[in-house]
């Protein structure tokens, strides 16, 4: 009689994952607003959201929102409690910035937060305001937020060659990937600018400039799939982990809906000293997360490498660790021949 391995689940493996949902429950809930670019509707729709909650009986505050100047956005903080900014000397002024010791204190159900990829002024806690927002969550608080598409750190460079313009505050994709949901706010290129000419996403001076640069008709539709396809990766994310965690309760079912997975495939980024290795390793890793495969950057250090000059040493082997930062293994590999 054929004899089949064991099916029952590891004790150590079951506890493990039960520590492990037991710590996800304490912390607090992320929802990010995500769109191609300003003047979509984010914040409008996230206010939306808040007042709907509210009604409905929950503690909303509204930790910092930036209107832009938007008055049906504006009217849209009618009735909400708000955190006031915290005042940070700054030279000859005052910047004004999100309180978040203020925010840890009162403690709400939902906590209003955006414009994630913020830099704070120098003094505050964290540099960047999605650290702010990691820390309130830890703390149990709900988070909604708000990001364009080019503020994620593995696009920043492809949207940068498309549009000719490159941000320079930009937020780790794992804060994305690790998000509870993602809202994506989404309008047609000619809806947006139909929205810029109105008034409706700058002043007219600024809408004028936006208008012959990052705002062309061809920019906003490339930007848009970039979106779509972004959020169309974290909502496969969820399914995946979702069938896990089916497949994990039904440990019968477990052989019939891992093979139906892909699992198989691999991809390699090899990286060298010239110039765009960098790009091979964001493309590597954007091409990974949409065939759903690990995937691995590779360095072959040669003879002829090692008597470069070191700044050209150090600037290639930062790139394994840009790769590392981007969820892909490295490898760090000698020879007298990069092919062999």
């Amino acid at each position: 009689m054929a004899s089949f391995p064991d099916a029952r689940p590891d004790p150590d493996q079951l506890l493990a994952q039960l520590r492990s949902d037991e710590a996800r429950a304490r912390l607090g809930k992320l929802r990010i607003y995500f769109g191609a670019g300003a003047g979509v509707g984010k914040t409008y729709a996230m206010l939306s959201a808040a007042q709907r909650e509210q009604q409905a009986g929950r503690d909303v505050l509204v930790g910092v929102i930036e209107t832009h100047g938007r008055s049906e956005t504006a009217q849209l903080l009618a009735g909400l409690k708000q955190l006031p900014l915290r005042e940070v000397p700054y030279r000859s002024c005052t910047l004004f910035e999100f309180d978040l010791d203020g925010a840890l204190a009162a403690r709400p159900a939902v906590l209003l937060v955006d414009e994630l990829a913020h830099s704070n002024a120098d003094g505050s806690r964290h540099p960047k305001r999605w650290q702010d927002v990691q820390e309130l969550l830890d703390a149990g608080i709900d988070v909604w937020s708000a990001i364009n598409v080019q503020h994620l750190e593995s696009l920043n460079g492809t949207v940068g060659a498309i549009t000719g313009i490159r941000v320079h505050e930009t937020v780790p994709d794992t804060v994305l990937d690790r998000a509870d949901e993602i809202i994506l706010v989404d309008v047609t290129p000619d809806e947006l600018l139909a929205r810029l000419k109105a008034g409706k996403v700058y002043l007219p001076q600024q809408a004028e400039r936006a208008a012959q640069n990052f705002f062309r008709k061809g920019n906003l539709i490339a930007l848009r799939e970039i979106a779509l396809r972004r959020t169309a990766e974290h909502v496969e994310d969820d399914v995946r982990s979702y069938r896990i965690e089916q497949s994990k309760a039904g440990a019968g079912q477990l052989g019939a809906s891992a093979a139906a997975w892909n699992t198989s495939g691999t991809i390699l980024a090899c990286v060298g000293p010239h110039a765009g290795a960098e790009h091979a390793v964001r493309s590597a890793a954007r091409l990974a997360g949409q065939l759903n495969v690990r995937w691995h950057a590779a360095y072959v250090q040669t003879p002829a490498h090692q008597r470069l000059p070191a700044a050209v040493r150090d600037r290639t082997l930062a790139v394994p660790k840009l790769a590392e930062e981007l969820g892909g293994s490295t490898t760090v590999l000698t020879g007298s021949a990069v092919a062999t």
